[in-house]
């Protein structure tokens, strides 16, 4: 087969947030460990090769015309999450965004195969573009290799900590600002106890947005929730070398999200031995297994005392990151590429 991958998202906004690292982490491994298959890595607009058997979009999204209602070769797209289609009222998409949603559902309909995230992706485009099961394949990420236990001197320690003016002890959260992130519960949870917090990603610090955009409602409070606590820490985007080593210094990693369509930071946080608190919302229960202390996202209490119970019981955080290991040992990105070809083949007929 010789396949094309759109690898546009590696030179838009996406290459710091999760369509990015998939895309990276694909392209590597599809072509360390499929040695049969032929790949043309391209950007739209860039002429193809007439024999190509098959494109691959490794993205979606409900509200941007990406994918092509006429296509001359076959195509597979990736779908990480419908997350906007399922809560709409969270996402207020407008007549624009409606009419987008229609031709952008009507594209994944035409396509040749889907891929997603997870079980619970896959039953959200069953349910919402209308496309029969036996077209989804579902194929977990998985954390990248770069993330696992460290070593750290004291003096490596030390001059994190002088870098990022961490605590000794803290609470760890990684990833963007939106509602199904359930962030202004997670501080207002936090400002119960006398844990430190510390929040990871770029948007977290962002000044330049659209405060009007109901999208970003929960930004806004993010920013006056945290604007005068010296215990909530926002560092914004960090580089990944630090954000292994802050995962291996960090008590415990919270992700208290209403809705995933996969939830990469629990494997991360796994990975380096971090003690992970996260709901059963969305795919979060089938990625996390039984590995992780569970709290109600709606429940503000619940996660308090889930935060406060795991960060005082050292046996408790012994037991997370030993089922931890265990559960990181389920995903690898060797067994991505290999079921991704495998969907490959089924959407060329082969």
């Amino acid at each position: 087969m010789k396949i094309a991958i759109d690898i546009s998202p590696l030179s838009s906004g996406h290459k710091v947030r999760g369509v990015g690292f998939y895309l990276e982490h694909l392209k590597n491994s599809i072509v360390k460990y499929d040695k049969e298959n032929e790949y043309v890595f391209f950007v739209p607009g860039e002429k193809l090769p007439e024999d190509i058997d098959l494109i691959h979009f490794p993205y979606f999204e409900p509200f941007f015309l990406a994918l092509p209602l006429y296509k001359k070769h076959k195509t597979i797209v990736t779908v990480h999450d419908l997350t906007p289609i399922v809560f709409p009222d969270a996402f207020p998409r407008g007549i624009k965004g409606e009419v987008k949603w229609q031709m952008q559902r009507l594209a994944l309909k035409k396509t040749n195969g889907i891929i997603t995230d997870s079980k619970c992706s896959k039953n959200d485009v069953i349910k919402f573009v209308g496309t029969r099961e036996s077209k989804v394949d579902v194929v977990y990420l998985a954390a990248g290799e770069e993330f696992k236990v460290l070593q750290q001197s004291e003096r490596d320690v030390d001059s994190l900590r002088k870098k990022y003016n961490l605590p000794d002890k803290f609470a760890l959260y990684v990833g963007d600002v939106t509602w199904n992130k359930n962030l202004p519960r997670l501080i207002d949870a936090i400002q119960t106890t006398d844990i430190p917090l510390v929040m990871i990603g770029k948007s977290l610090v962002n000044e330049d947005y659209d405060k009007e955009n109901p999208w970003n409602h929960d930004l806004v409070r993010v920013h006056e929730l945290t604007e005068n606590d010296k215990n909530i820490l926002r560092l914004g985007f960090v580089d990944t070398k630090d954000l292994v080593a802050i995962y291996n210094l960090a008590t415990l990693f919270v992700m208290p999200s209403l809705y995933e369509g996969f939830g990469l930071p629990i494997l991360e946080a796994m990975s380096c031995g971090c003690p992970v608190i996260t709901t059963k919302e969305g795919s979060l229960g089938e990625v996390a297994g039984e590995a992780a202390y569970f709290v109600d996202g709606y429940n503000l209490e619940s996660i308090a005392n889930g935060i406060n119970k795991v960060f005082t019981n050292s046996s408790l955080q012994d037991d997370l990151k030993n089922k931890g290991f265990d559960n990181i040992k389920k995903f690898s990105w060797e067994k991505t590429s290999r079921k991704t070809v495998e969907a490959y083949r089924k959407a060329i007929g082969k």
